[in-house]
C-alpha cells in the first residue's frame, strides 16, 4: 500500500468530496475511457452471414478469446484449427486440482496437494453479473454457476498502522465511517453551511436520511448506543428467557477511522463487484472445458509458436511440439486470428505492418500474483462465523478470499491467501520470491489477522504471472496515452491477421473482454473475407 505522506483531509475538504458524489460518474467514465473498468456491450449471439466458400481459419491459443473464434467461425462454415501452448483448453481461465503439476519460467515445479474436489483459481475467480456475453456461452453450454459472495460485513479491514494493529470487523468500520460521515454532514446542513443551496423541506429530508443511514442520535451526532449497535453489532448480543442484557458496542475513533489505508472497505462498491457475482461450481477451469468439449478434435494441444507469416494466399504458423519435441512444424490458412498475450508475441516474428507491430510492442503487462492455501478445518466458519467473503489487509497479501462453497462442510478447505495485482514494488517484491517462500508468507501474514493459520495450514500453492510461460504476465496495462496512440492498430485487421484478446479489449483482465474482442474481431475479419 502506498504510504500516507499527503497532509490529513480537512473536515470541509470531507465535506466537498461528500457533496460533489455526483462526480464519481465523472471519474468512472474516465476509467472506463482509460480501460480499467466498463460495462459490457454484448446483445446476443453474432451472426456471420453470407457464403465462405470452405474458406479457412487458424486460431492461436485457446483461451475464451480463441474458442469464442473458433466456436463461431465453425458455425459460420469456416474450416476451422486451433492451437494451443498448454495441455489443456482455457489459457488463464485456469482451476489447479489435486494432482496438478505447474512448472514456471524459471523451471521450479509445484505438485498440487490439494484434498479430492477443492481447487484454486490462480486467474479469474469472479463473474460480474453485468458480464452478459460470458455468462450467455456459460448457459449455452451448460456451466453451472453458483454465488459469488464479495462484500461480507463479518471479514475483517486489518491495517498494520490503525488500531493497534488488530484486525477489525467490516461492520464496525463501515458503520462507524458513515455514521461519522453523516455526522459531519449533518452538522453542516443544520448549519446552512452547504455549498448547494437546499430549501427546507429538502435540508429536512436530508436530515431524516442521514440520521438512518448513520444511526444519529436526536442532535444528530455518531455515538454509542442502540442505534449504531443494530448497524455495527453489540458489544453482548440480545439473547433469551434470563440472558444478560445487550450491551451496546463502542464506535472506534474517527481519527484512526478517517485515514487513507482505511479505504480497502469499499472495493465492493465499485460496478465490477456489486451484487450479484458468480462463480462455477468447481472452479473457473469449468468454461474452459466447456468451451474445449464444443472443440473436441479442433484444437492441437502443446503447440509453442515460433513464428507466423503472411503473404496474398494465406497466413503459416510455425510451432514446437513441447512435449514430443522434434523437428519444428508448419500449419496453413486462409486467415488467422491472434489470441497470444503481446507478452509474447512480441517475442514471436511475424510480418505485419509497423502499426500493429508497434502497439505489440508497446504494450506493458501487470504484473500479479496469487496463493491458494489448504487448511485442515474451516476455521473461519467454525471460529469466526465468516461465509464467504473477502478480508482486506494492507500487508503484500493484500486480502484473503473465503470459499463461497461447502459450507459447514468438515474436513479441509482451500481459501485465497494472497493476491496481489499491479505493478507495485510490493507486488512484484512479493512475486519475486520463490513459490514455497510466497506460501509461507502468505501463512505468516495470514496469521496476524487469523491466528489460527499456523495451527491449521496444511499445503498451498504460488502463481506470480509475469513467470507463467504462456502470458509472461497478468493482462495489458494501457494507459490512456498508449490506447489513443496503439489500440486501434493493435485491433486493426492487418492483411490476413487480426488480433483478439482481452489486450485488444476496454474490459482489460476480464474475461468479458477477451470474448468481447473475439467477437468483433471475427464479425470484422468476415467482412474481409467476404470481400477479398
Amino acid at each position: 500500500m502506498p504510504k500516507n505522506d499527503k497532509p490529513p483531509v480537512s473536515r470541509r475538504s470531507l465535506l466537498k468530496f461528500i457533496g460533489a458524489t455526483g462526480g464519481s460518474a465523472l471519474m468512472y467514465d474516465t476509467m472506463v475511457a482509460m480501460g480499467y473498468t466498463g460495462t459490457s456491450d454484448f446483445n446476443g449471439p453474432i451472426k456471420l452471414p453470407g457464403d465462405v466458400k470452405g474458406a479457412s481459419v487458424l486460431i492461436l491459443g485457446a483461451g475464451l478469446a480463441g474458442m469464442t473464434a473458433a466456436y463461431e467461425l465453425r458455425k459460420a462454415g469456416y474450416k476451422v484449427q486451433v492451437l494451443e501452448y498448454n495441455a489443456r483448453p482455457g489459457g488463464r481461465n485456469w482451476s489447479m486440482y489435486g494432482g496438478d503439476t505447474y512448472t514456471d519460467i524459471g523451471g521450479v515445479t509445484q505438485n498440487v496437494k490439494f484434498a479430492p474436489g477443492l481447487y484454486f483459481n490462480p486467474g479469474p475467480w469472479r463473474l460480474p453479473h453485468h458480464h452478459h456475453a460470458i455468462l450467455y456461452y456459460c448457459k449455452l453450454f451448460n456451466v453451472t454457476l453458483e454465488t459469488f459472495t464479495m462484500t461480507n460485513y463479518n471479514a475483517y479491514i486489518h491495517s498494520t498502522k490503525s488500531f493497534g494493529g488488530k484486525p477489525i470487523r467490516r461492520r464496525e468500520i463501515d458503520m462507524d465511517f458513515s455514521g461519522y460521515v453523516a455526522e459531519l454532514l449533518a452538522k453542516a446542513t443544520t448549519k446552512d453551511k452547504l455549498d448547494v443551496a437546499l430549501g427546507k423541506d429538502e435540508k429536512d429530508g436530508l436530515l431524516q436520511i442521514l440520521k438512518f443511514w448513520g444511526a444519529l442520535d436526536k442532535n444528530y451526532e455518531y455515538r454509542k448506543g442502540p442505534a449504531a449497535s443494530e448497524l455495527r453489532g453489540y458489544k453482548v448480543d440480545p439473547g433469551g428467557g434470563l440472558a444478560p442484557l445487550p450491551v451496546d458496542s463502542d464506535p472506534l475513533p474517527m481519527k484512526q477511522l478517517f485515514t487513507s489505508d482505511m479505504w480497502m472497505f469499499l472495493e465492493g462498491r465499485s460496478y465490477d463487484y456489486q451484487t450479484q457475482l458468480f462463480e462455477p461450481v468447481g472452479g473457473m477451469g469449468m468454461i474452459g472445458k466447456a468451451f474445449g468439449q464444443q472443440l473436441n478434435g479442433l484444437i492441437k494441444y502443446n503447440c509453442k509458436i515460433t513464428g507466423i507469416q503472411q503473404d496474398g494466399k494465406g497466413v503459416t504458423a510455425t510451432y514446437i511440439d513441447t512435449k514430443k519435441g522434434g523437428a519444428p512444424q508448419t500449419v496453413h490458412a486462409d486467415w488467422c486470428v491472434c489470441t497470444i498475450p503481446a507478452t509474447v508475441l512480441s517475442q514471436i516474428p511475424m510480418n505485419v505492418g509497423a502499426p500493429m507491430k508497434n502497439a505489440i510492442n508497446s504494450l506493458s503487462y501487470e504484473s500479479s500474483f496469487k496463493v491458494g492455501l489448504q487448511f485442515k478445518r474451516r476455521f473461519w466458519e467454525e471460529d469466526d462465523g465468516i461465509y464467504g467473503g473477502i478480508s482486506y489487509t494492507d500487508q503484500p497479501i493484500t486480502n484473503i478470499s473465503y470459499p463461497s462453497t461447502g459450507f459447514f462442510k468438515n474436513g479441509p478447505a482451500v481459501l485465497l491467501g494472497g493476491y496481489g495485482y499491479g505493478n507495485s514494488l510490493t507486488d512484484f517484491s512479493f512475486a519475486a520470491m520463490s513459490p514455497d517462500n510466497q506460501v509461507k508468507a502468505a501463512v505468516e501474514q495470514g496469521a496476524r489477522i487469523h491466528p489460527q493459520y499456523k495451527k491449521e495450514f496444511d499445503n498451498g500453492v504460488a502463481v506470480a504471472w509475469h513467470k507463467v510461460p504462456f502470458t509472461l504476465g497478468c493482462a495489458g496495462s494501457w494507459t490512456e496515452e498508449g490506447r489513443a496512440k496503439h489500440y486501434n492498430n493493435m485491433c486493426a485487421v492487418d492483411g490476413r491477421i487480426v488480433l483478439a484478446g482481452e489486450h485488444c479489449s476496454r474490459l482489460p483482465a476480464w474475461q468479458e473482454g477477451a470474448i468481447l474482442s473475439s467477437l468483433d474481431a471475427i464479425q470484422r475479419l468476415h467482412k474481409r473475407v467476404l470481400t477479398a
